[in-house]
């Protein structure tokens, strides 16, 4: 009869654990655990659910993005959500943000661009001065063709897309252009993809003047949703579960500007001149290829300097140098060309 009551006792034991945890468990699912916060709307006008976080009110440019629409919500979602880049590289792009935006922002305000326009920068190169095997180059990855058409010098020993902030602008002139032949950022940013001719050609062919209406081929097809994607990253982490506060830019680099319209045969006589030495030249000067400048026709060519010669700013130097980290041609030079001094003039910046 004891051991009878022993397992009587040892299963209503059992039974009483289990109800507990069962209690609990639902408990926690009610009310400890509460989902993540949220202004997401889950239910379009068709009222289908969408179980996937997508933001209700994206906008590019101040455009909305038609996010109640099935087949757009889908594509966003795409983008959204298998890219693995987001938790496992973002703080090395906070970094960069955190750098380079400062640059590009007073820019773009100052050529009348939006704000926006500056995440193609990011999903361009991810603020890098990248070479594709297209041959584009530079954070905002020009061809040499649309480069030299709005201003910039590309040859053999000066590429100007590798000037941060040249080739801000001169991006800038392409949106601006962009915008002004379709009436609309997003299709402006298309076409940075593109070509303005590309998507004209496909605007004409399907009849239609909307973006989100367009078939086009797969990179273009999702880059405003990729845009949509990094935006969203870069300024509401907590949106992708990554604890993080506003990211808060550095400061720019103090710099001298010296203008030179004379040719430069050795590199190390104008670091010389300049009280510095030629890495610190090349590494604020990417656009300058080799360690020679030949310049028969005197165009001005401005370097920029570091103001503080002892100050680190080794955290800047690994986004503009190109991706073997050759800085400049090592081949000594046939004779030295000294730069005229009335030509050297220095100012601050």
């Amino acid at each position: 009869m004891s051991v009878f009551y022993e397992i009587k006792n040892n299963t209503l034991k059992i039974v009483l654990f289990l109800a507990i945890f069962l209690i609990f468990y639902f408990l926690e699912i009610a009310f400890l655990k509460s989902p993540h916060r949220s202004d997401v709307a889950y239910e379009n006008n068709n009222f289908k659910v969408f179980g996937l976080n997508i933001p209700s009110n994206l906008r590019f440019c101040n455009e909305p993005i038609p996010v109640d629409n099935y087949e757009i919500r889908t594509n966003l979602e795409g983008e959204f959500f298998t890219n693995k880049y987001w938790k496992n590289n973002s703080a090395i792009l906070f970094n960069k943000v955190a750098k380079w935006f400062p640059y590009i922002e007073p820019i773009l305000k100052q050529e009348g661009v939006p704000d926006d326009i500056k995440y193609i920068a990011v999903i361009e190169s991810h603020l890098s001065n990248q070479a594709s095997p297209a041959g584009a180059v530079g954070f905002w990855q020009l061809m040499p063709s649309a480069a030299r058409n709005y201003g910039l010098i590309v040859n053999d020993e000066v590429d100007e897309r590798l000037d941060v902030e040249k080739s801000t602008h001169a991006a800038c002139k392409f949106f601006k252009d962009a915008h002004k032949r379709f009436n609309n950022w997003t299709l402006s940013a298309a076409a940075y993809n593109l070509g303005m001719g590309g998507i004209e050609r496909a605007l004409k062919k399907q009849k239609t003047n909307n973006y989100y209406d367009l078939l086009l081929n797969q990179q273009t097809g999702e880059f405003v949703y990729r845009l949509m994607a990094y935006k969203t990253l870069l300024s509401s982490p907590m949106h992708f579960g990554i604890k993080r506060n506003k990211i808060k830019y550095y400061s720019k680099i103090p710099v001298k500007v010296v203008s030179i319209d004379s040719s430069i045969t050795d590199l190390n006589y104008l670091a010389k001149y300049l009280k510095c030495n030629k890495t610190q030249i090349k590494l604020l000067n990417p656009w300058l290829l080799k360690g020679t400048l030949h310049n028969p026709d005197g165009q001005v060519y401005k370097f920029k300097i570091q103001k503080n010669l002892k100050k680190d700013y080794s955290m800047y130097y690994l986004d503009l140098i190109s991706e073997d980290g050759y800085m400049y041609d090592r081949e000594e030079p046939e004779s030295i060309e000294l730069p005229k001094l009335d030509s050297l003039a220095s100012k601050s910046n």
